[in-house]
């Protein structure tokens, strides 16, 4: 018994191989949520220094990461604080008048 491969039809493409990784790994990604694990391991281990460097470690490597985000939050930032800045003076400018009738009453009552 003799087999011959079968012929391929003229119009059918090329079979193309594709590269199981196309996309690029994320080492900075997976570095920091590592640094970050393992500092968060150390500290309820009671080892708080080496956790306290490992987790500085990754919170830096995650900002290294994420410097696109990290430039619109420092735009962002100072919008924030004008706007807390505000409420915090309407917060003081409230306590005051309230100590202020508060003297008021106690002043009418003590009459």
């Amino acid at each position: 018994m003799v087999v011959e491969p079968l012929a391929k039809p003229a119009n059918e493409p090329a079979p193309v191989r594709r590269n199981c990784c196309s996309h690029p790994v994320p080492w900075a990604r997976i570095a920091a949520a590592g640094a970050l694990i393992a500092g968060g391991g150390l500290l309820l281990g009671g080892k708080r220094k080496a956790g306290l460097v490992a987790a500085a470690t990754g919170a830096s490597l995650a900002l290294l990461d994420q410097q696109d985000t990290l430039k619109t939050w420092w735009r962002i930032l100072p919008g924030y604080i004008d706007n807390v800045q505000h409420l915090l003076s309407q917060v003081q400018d409230t306590v005051d008048d309230i100590a202020v009738q508060r003297d008021k009453l106690a002043k009418a009552l003590n009459r």
